[in-house]
């Protein structure tokens, strides 16, 4: 089981009107000069915990996302990913808004 701490992150909400609809975990991690910034999504939430300062959110992989409450945007590090899936899918993938309650998701 992988832990990751991404420098920022948002939930998407995935909506194929076909199937149930998933959320997911797009983060974001900003790099340096010998790095590159960098992005992963998760494999879709399957239990999220309030830990203080952050949000556990794990995923049907058995990763983990330790996500910072106070780091909820999408950077450039990620903002090129959610541009194709919204040019792709369309209304069927959206930025979940900042307050919503993680809890309920699953």
């Amino acid at each position: 089981m992988s832990d990751y701490c991404p420098d920022n992150w948002v939930v998407l909400k995935i909506d194929t009107k076909d199937s149930p609809v998933i959320y997911k975990v797009l983060a974001g991690w900003s790099g340096d000069y010998t790095q590159g910034d960098s992005w992963k999504m998760n494999s879709g939430i399957t239990k999220v915990e309030d830990n203080g300062n952050s949000w556990k959110f794990y995923g049907h992989s058995g990763s983990c996302y330790v996500c910072h409450k106070t780091q909820y945007q999408i950077r450039m590090n990620s903002a090129g990913i959610y541009k194709k899936l919204k040019k792709q899918f369309g209304d069927m993938v959206e930025i979940m808004p900042e307050g919503t309650d993680w809890e309920s998701l699953v």
